[in-house]
């Protein structure tokens, strides 16, 4: 017997009607899932993958984070996010996540843990090293002058630059505005001039 989908359909519909009709359950067996944002502490922040900014409404219970979804009220997202977005609670309570930084040695196999102040201070001294030996103060570069004949002349001449070219720096889409000012400030008073950002790249 050949059964059509639309009848396929109306038989399957039918059948599950049916049993759900006569399905019985126990009424101290029948309570709704328990919300698992109950008792937490609701707390307003932004997504910290992306330049968009999406807003976030972070729930905690005892100092750690059970869910994390989109704000209907931010004025940017609406309550949405993307799959980075939706899965951030992931950030903080997973087990393989780094809190310390590591370093390896030169030459070394195996990675160590160190303390932040360690590994900041290296930082600097390795950033000061490095822009001491590689800053110039001045540049030469080839101009076209003019000449009191009224010719143009190709010469060289040297001009003052202050700048390093042995760092760069690339950012991270992660930043917002005020974090990608505060870093061009920084980067610039260095005199770096190999400044790219990652999402643009």
């Amino acid at each position: 017997m050949g059964v059509s989908r639309r009848n396929f359909l109306k038989i399957s519909g039918g059948t599950l009607l049916l049993s759900s009709l006569t399905l019985e359950t126990d009424p101290s067996e029948v309570h709704a899932q328990e919300s698992r944002i109950k008792n937490t502490k609701e707390t307003a922040s932004i997504c910290p993958y992306c330049s968009v900014g999406c807003g976030i409404i972070v729930h905690s219970r005892d100092g750690k984070v059970v869910n994390a979804e989109g704000d209907p009220d931010h004025p940017i997202s609406e309550g949405t996010l993307c799959s980075k977005g939706q899965s951030l609670y992931q950030i903080v309570n997973n087990p393989m996540r780094l809190t310390k930084p590591r370093y390896r040695a030169p030459g070394a196999t195996e990675w160590k843990e160190v303390e932040w102040e360690w590994a900041l201070d290296e930082i600097a001294k390795r950033v000061k090293k490095t822009r001491d030996k590689s800053f110039k103060l001045t540049s030469k570069s080839k101009v076209k002058e003019k000449q009191p004949d009224g010719t143009e002349k190709e010469v060289e001449k040297e001009f003052v630059v202050n700048r390093t070219d042995g760092i760069a720096h690339v950012g991270s889409a992660a930043l917002d505005n005020e974090e990608c000012y505060m870093l061009q400030k920084l980067l610039r008073s260095w005199g770096l001039v190999y400044i790219e950002h990652q999402a643009r790249i």
